[in-house]
């Protein structure tokens, strides 16, 4: 990336950010996304999240990742080992789908962003076999794609491009309130699930969000 300006790349130290900023919006948000998870799910959202990335913490105070790619790969593997019910697999397929798509590069780019972004996507649908209006963490994850793919494709910067997908995804969050699941327990309440926000979603959100922060930090 030779040619890419100065500043509309990010690194090994932005992917560490985002995870770092990601374990401390999670954390506070816990209790949020248990009460979410108890109205229409297990309840352990939060719980469980939160385990996960004090897990990828307590990595990135061992070893600095030096890659974006080695750094998703590390979360994807924490995530899988220590976040039981369906938040581990389907929040550690969508980091290693993204470690594949950047690969070894030492700087991502605001194509290579989207490309990182739409391969989590498509992880996630691939593991939890959900579409758009089903009421889970895909309601949040295709608009902000949508919208990361646009801005590149308009050549925004990495920081807008992530800034774009989190402003999707949060908005994609909040119209899965009034959804009726079909995917998962919440599935089982059928109209009842009406006016509940998905919590896989709201946590996308919260995740997605942290990423465009940590790269309006790092421009």
């Amino acid at each position: 990336m030779a040619d890419t300006p100065a500043g509309n790349t990010l690194g090994a130290a932005w992917a560490a950010d985002w995870l770092r900023r990601s374990a401390a919006v999670v954390a506070e948000n816990r209790m949020a996304l248990i009460e979410l998870d108890r109205a229409i799910g297990d309840g352990d959202h939060g719980e469980n999240l939160d385990r996960g990335f004090t897990a990828i913490l307590a990595k990135l105070d061992e070893e600095t990742p030096a890659t974006p790619g080695a750094a998703f790969k590390m979360a994807a593997m924490t995530l899988m080992s220590k976040v039981g019910g369906a938040a581990g697999p389907l929040y550690g397929t969508a980091f290693l789908r993204a470690a594949t798509a950047v690969g070894d590069a030492p700087e991502l780019d605001s194509a290579l962003l989207a490309a990182a972004l739409t391969a989590a996507r498509d992880g996630v649908v691939a593991r939890g076999k959900a579409e758009t209006g089903d009421k889970t963490m895909i309601d949040a994850w295709t608009p902000a794609v949508d919208a990361a793919v646009a801005a590149a494709g308009n050549g925004e910067t990495p920081a807008a491009v992530l800034t774009a997908a989190a402003t999707a995804a949060e908005a994609g969050a909040v119209a899965t309130d009034p959804l009726i699941a079909h995917k998962g327990r919440a599935s089982y309440l059928g109209e009842r699930a009406i006016g509940h926000r998905d919590p896989g979603a709201a946590s996308s959100a919260l995740i997605l969000r942290a990423a465009a922060q940590a790269a309006e930090s790092a421009a």
